[in-house]
């Protein structure tokens, strides 16, 4: 696996903009093989993250969450690594993973809401768990859910972003 070794821990990502940062520099250290597993709440920033990953890995894009088609495949531009960003939020069970015909050996794959999926694809694989305020800007009910109004307002919000190697 590529990710460098000062890549791991915790970090404060101030805004979209370094999150992209972040994913732009993950991005031109992943490899065919590497597999990223996104945890965090809705609204979070995976789906920022991976576009900046398809930035540094310099694929076709637009990224965009891939939650209604589950899994969309980003060709390289440059003749490197394509993407394939997967949104695991819908699937029912771990193993229809398989039947989405996934290239892991050839790309780098992320997949969002992926825990506990991950080692079907791959024996080892990169962890990225994303945390952001609750009960600050953005969240205005007792529940902590996200109302549509106030999605702009949490957009800019801090996160923490622990990266890790698994198993």
């Amino acid at each position: 696996m590529s990710v460098p070794e000062e890549m791991l821990g915790e970090r404060r990502v101030d805004g979209p903009g370094d999150m992209e940062e972040l994913g732009r520099a993950l991005g031109r250290a992943l490899e065919p093989g590497d597999v990223v597993v996104l945890t965090g709440p809705l609204g979070a920033g995976k789906t920022t993250l991976t576009r900046g990953i398809g930035e540094g890995l310099g694929i076709r894009g637009p990224v965009q969450s891939p939650t209604f088609v589950i899994a969309r495949t980003h060709p390289s531009l440059v003749g490197g690594t394509p993407l394939v960003h997967v949104d695991a939020y819908r699937l029912g069970a771990a193993v229809e993973l398989d039947d989405l015909d996934i290239d892991v050996a050839g790309s780098a794959v992320i997949v969002e809401w992926g825990r506990g999926v991950a080692e079907y694809l791959a024996d080892s694989w990169w962890e990225i768990e994303i945390d952001r305020e609750v009960g600050g800007r953005g969240v205005d009910n007792a529940c902590g859910e996200i109302a549509p109004h106030t999605l702009d307002l949490d957009a800019d919000a801090p996160r923490t972003v622990t990266i890790s190697r698994r198993p």
